[in-house]
């Protein structure tokens, strides 16, 4: 059963301006991990679409929570990123958490207390981390929401330069079809090189 989200851990932290901060692509082989940030100004809403986890919806349920979250006049949004360079300098944990700080940098509104998705908090952030925060916290589901979707226009876009590996459809995901697809093509700049089945192509190859 569904866990629902609501705005309870928000409304009890004894703070106004509270953010909730998630990422997408901790798993894929490929492409940069994706960080959202969400401040909502507000918490009654009589409009409001499914928004959940990211990874419970399905692809339009996301696009309209989506397309609902970064329209709202009442709720302040921003995305930050890793690219695979960055991932395989700092690892997948160092860099999903700065791109959750690049996220929050760039919203229009200071946060006063931070809501990390997992069990790690940012640092020098105030807050705290939210174990399966994206089905608790309403805050943590909307930014899982933008950085899922933000992921996978990227990974669209980066699909149609290489249409070889077809992350259009596995997002860079290790899928039999995509390793099949790394072992006759190789790699590119997009890969994370410090991950197994990459690290293996280039063995390999030497």
């Amino acid at each position: 059963m569904r866990s629902i989200p609501d705005f309870c851990i928000e409304k009890d932290c004894g703070h106004k301006i509270v953010v909730g901060v998630d990422e997408a692509g901790r798993g894929p082989l490929c492409g940069p991990v994706v960080a959202g940030a969400v401040v909502f100004t507000k918490y009654d809403f009589d409009d409001m679409p499914i928004i959940s986890d990211s990874k419970q919806m399905n692809e339009k349920q996301r696009e309209i929570a989506y397309d609902w979250i970064t329209n709202n006049p009442d709720i302040i949004w921003a995305v930050g990123q890793c690219s695979a360079v960055e991932i395989d300098e700092m690892n997948i944990l160092r860099a999903s958490l700065t791109a959750m700080k690049r996220a929050i940098a760039k919203l229009d509104i200071a946060p006063e207390y931070c809501l990390v998705d997992g069990n790690k908090m940012i640092d020098s952030m105030s807050g705290q981390a939210v174990v399966k925060g994206d089905s608790k916290s309403m805050s943590i589901a909307a930014a899982s929401i933008i950085a899922k979707v933000t992921r996978d226009r990227i990974m669209h876009e980066l699909a149609i330069q290489f249409p070889q590996y077809a992350w259009d459809k596995n997002a860079g995901y290790p899928t039999k079809q995509h390793l099949q697809a790394i072992e006759k093509y190789g790699i590119n700049e997009h890969y994370r090189k410090t991950y197994g089945p990459v690290k293996k192509c280039i063995d390999n190859k030497d």
